[in-house]
């Protein structure tokens, strides 16, 4: 079997050490070329390169944007899924909060999963037999992970400001300043209407979180769940809210930080398996992002849910979530 190991030497968690072990392991069992990233958005060249050279495997080791970067190279622009050969992808996380590993069963210490990825490897790699899972498509982009307006998108764009002065991204870095966000948020009027099939459209929205698995992200080892119903087998799960008064709000964050999160409340906008949603901003646009990379503010976002889109390495999902 063929494969490409792409790897982001300035991920957060990533070693020389590291990555000399995982590509000695990967080559006794897979014929493997070693492609390290030099330049924002170089994975996504790489990977394009890989489905011209009809690799049959792409490893990336680096964090969610990197597996986002990639994922786009693979497929192309959004519309249409290829129909030619696509290589399947595996991951060894890298970054700082690997939520797209995490999310499917991938261990977040490079060392297990590594030999995670070999077991399976041995396993199904013969056969080819990986898990097929949907993306969501952004227009503009395609979205492992999730996407969204609003609090999300600032708090994205801060931490990419701070990124270029050097300093480090952490998870905690990434909630400060989404909580200093929603504080803002707060004080304004909201803007948002949102659009899901079969229901009125919802006006006075605050900000869209728009999702593909669950956890939406973690605060180092804790998951925080705002669409618990949702995988990379179904739909969207699309999560907003109407108000932003204190007291509900501190009470839906515990929810989402709880081991059994029930997400609920008059004030809460949420779908956990929509196979689409329309957003559209009053003047002036609001920031948009997806996979944790800033697109800029948008007037109107449509995300769409695709599924079968990819092969993943990665553990058979046990069961699909009740999403009665």
């Amino acid at each position: 079997m063929r494969a490409v190991l792409i790897v982001n030497p300035t991920a957060t968690s990533t070693t020389t050490a590291g990555r000399d072990l995982l590509a000695h392991a990967l080559k006794s069992r897979l014929e493997l070329t070693v492609e390290h990233t030099r330049h924002r958005g170089h994975g996504g060249e790489i990977a394009q390169s890989a489905v011209q050279d009809g690799v049959d495997l792409v490893v990336v080791h680096g964090g969610d944007g990197t597996v986002s970067n990639v994922v786009n190279g693979l497929l192309g622009k959004p519309g249409q899924l290829p129909t030619g050969h696509v290589p399947a992808l595996a991951i060894v996380p890298g970054g700082s909060a690997n939520v797209t590993a995490r999310s499917l069963g991938i261990p977040p210490g490079p060392i297990d999963a590594t030999n995670q990825l070999i077991w399976l490897l041995d396993k199904y790699g013969p056969e080819k037999k990986w898990r097929r899972i949907g993306l969501i498509d952004c227009g503009e982009q395609w979205a492992v992970l999730n996407a969204g307006m609003g609090v999300d998108a600032e708090a994205v764009a801060k931490v990419e400001a701070q990124r270029e002065k050097g300093k480090k991204v952490t998870p905690t870095r990434y909630i400060t300043a989404a909580v200093r966000a929603t504080i803002a948020y707060s004080r304004k009027q909201p803007r948002l209407t949102v659009e899901l099939p079969g229901r009125k459209p919802i006006s006075g929205v605050y900000f869209v979180f728009v999702s593909n698995s669950s956890p939406w992200t973690y605060a180092d080892d804790r998951p925080m769940c705002t669409n618990p119903g949702t995988s990379f087998e179904a739909g969207l799960g699309i999560f907003g809210v109407t108000r932003l008064k204190v007291v509900p709000s501190l009470r839906l964050v515990a929810q989402m930080f709880s081991k059994q999160p029930k997400i609920e409340g008059d004030q809460v906008v949420r779908d956990d398996n929509a196979d689409c949603v329309r957003v559209t901003c009053a003047d002036p646009p609001m920031p948009s992002q997806f996979d944790g990379d800033y697109l800029g503010v948008r007037e109107r976002m449509t995300f769409r849910a695709v599924p079968d889109a990819l092969d993943v390495v990665a553990p058979p999902l046990k069961r699909l979530p009740d999403l009665r």
